[in-house]
């Protein structure tokens, strides 16, 4: 696989990374798994809109699923993608710390 074509899906991860919701989501999973409702409660959103972002991560391959029953239970692919993530926010928060703004991507 060349460079560029690992770049490319780097970027797809990154973008399905661009959601607020989607940080929650990868946030509750970070010490183990959960149902959907489970992520309505902690998040507090509705399931269909949880659903929709939990396929999202699903597709992207950074979410896994288990079946008990009638229960489907979510859990992280790559423990690593917690890591990533507390990466990049520390990185905003010391931005933030220090008077920095971070250049909207509209203007970019």
């Amino acid at each position: 696989m060349s460079a560029s074509e690992i770049y490319r899906l780097q970027a797809e991860i990154c973008r399905t990374l661009s959601d607020p919701v989607r940080l929650q989501i990868i946030d509750n999973l970070k010490d183990g798994e959960c149902t959907v409702s489970e992520l309505v409660d902690n998040i507090g959103l509705r399931q269909a809109n949880v659903s929709q972002h939990l396929a999202v991560l699903r597709q992207a391959g950074l979410v896994l699923t288990r079946r008990q029953a009638t229960t489907i239970y979510y859990r992280l692919s790559y423990p690593q993608i917690v890591e990533a993530c507390q990466i990049t926010r520390q990185i905003l928060i010391d931005q933030l710390s220090q008077g920095s703004r971070l250049v909207a991507i509209n203007t970019l």
